[in-house]
């Protein structure tokens, strides 16, 4: 059987409403009371619940293509452009500004209808400096195929898995005419069958030659953030689909072997999704924790080398805090570091772990 964009029925794919209903069920209410726990909570944890979670977006999608973003960067720039206070950070690289851009005009501006000049001015995003890697890319613009077909792969250089071949980019016209019709056509699809079939349809045609996987995501996210009324995002797809890349691929490939018949990637699609929403307890008992850590910590005249220390540790700062790791981060002397820690533990912020002498660390008390 050949690919599914070859398919006579192409691109009308066709479902098991009645095999979904159950798990789709599920997916909805856990998703409603996510939102409405987070509904209940603060502007302040509310806020700080999107970014944690638009964080973990923007480094997981880049992430399943095998591009590490850091992630303190991608937290800073999304918060700059939210007008959120992260210690006067200024702009990060272009390469994660490119995809900031995106997943916010993505996920604020989801009402916005999807044109093909806003997924070129995507794709340009992605990729500023015309390149990929080594490898010069035409941006915002439909893939040439000079260099033969385009196949989808995973896997490290010099052993990639190719998944499929897209269609022949003489094709990729009248395609993307019909998706993008399809996209802003009022919904009888239930949103979230719709957010996968998106998905799958986007990467099957794969109209970009680089770029389509997190581009497909964003759509996702678009289509959710549609459905749900919020520009603010409480749960982490990406992050999910990056925990099950192996799946992701298995089920995107099969997909493409399976017809015209969509059931069994939406059923993975929905419980991927089910997933990503219990995951988002992870990042809620996270927000709540950072907001009791600065409650006590306000009730004392904290420096803002205190302050910037205390957010690296909140936000998945890598092993034990030392003096010298604290100088480095603060960018000051290790007596003034030291002196800042001693304040820190004296308030219960801090605490000493065993050990002393040289191999003296310090994490967060409680």
């Amino acid at each position: 059987m050949g690919c599914i964009h070859e398919e006579p029925g192409w691109p009308d794919l066709k479902w098991d409403e009645g095999h979904l209903a159950g798990d789709l069920a599920e997916v909805r209410f856990a998703q409603g009371r996510l939102l409405g726990r987070m509904e209940a909570m603060g502007f302040s944890l509310r806020d700080e619940a999107g970014l944690a979670t638009l964080t973990r977006d923007v480094v997981k999608s880049s992430a399943i293509e095998g591009e590490r973003l850091d992630a303190a960067e991608v937290r800073s720039s999304i918060a700059r452009r939210l007008g959120m206070d992260e210690g006067g950070s200024g702009p990060g690289s272009r390469a994660v500004e490119g995809i900031v851009e995106m997943m916010l005009d993505a996920t604020g501006n989801a009402r916005q209808p999807l044109t093909r000049e806003r997924l070129f001015s995507w794709h340009a995003s992605l990729f500023p400096t015309g390149r990929t890697g080594m490898r010069r890319i035409v941006t915002g613009a439909w893939r040439a195929d000079e260099t033969g077909p385009m196949q989808v792969v995973s896997g490290p250089l010099g052993r990639e898995r190719v998944h499929f071949e897209a269609p022949a980019a003489h094709r990729l016209d009248a395609e993307m005419d019909l998706f993008l019709d399809w996209f802003e056509t009022p919904r009888v699809t239930d949103p979230i069958l719709f957010a996968g079939l998106a998905h799958l349809r986007f990467l099957t045609i794969h109209p970009f030659e680089d770029g389509n996987g997190r581009i497909a995501r964003a759509l996702s996210d678009l289509e959710l953030a549609r459905a749900e009324g919020t520009e603010r995002r409480f749960y982490s797809l990406s992050g999910q689909i990056e925990r099950e890349r192996e799946d992701y691929y298995r089920e995107l490939e099969g997909a493409q072997r399976g017809g015209v018949d969509a059931t069994a990637w939406l059923g993975w699609f929905v419980g991927c999704l089910g997933r990503a929403i219990l995951a988002a307890e992870e990042t809620l008992a996270a927000v709540l924790r950072k907001a009791a850590v600065w409650e006590l910590a306000n009730r004392h005249p904290v420096n803002e080398r205190q302050r910037l220390v205390l957010n690296r540790l909140l936000d998945g700062f890598q092993g034990n805090l030392t003096s010298s790791k604290y100088a480095k981060l603060a960018k000051c002397s290790e007596d003034t570091a030291l002196r800042d820690i001693r304040l820190l533990c004296d308030w219960g912020v801090l605490a000493r772990n065993p050990g002393g002498g040289r191999s003296t660390s310090y994490a967060l008390a409680g």
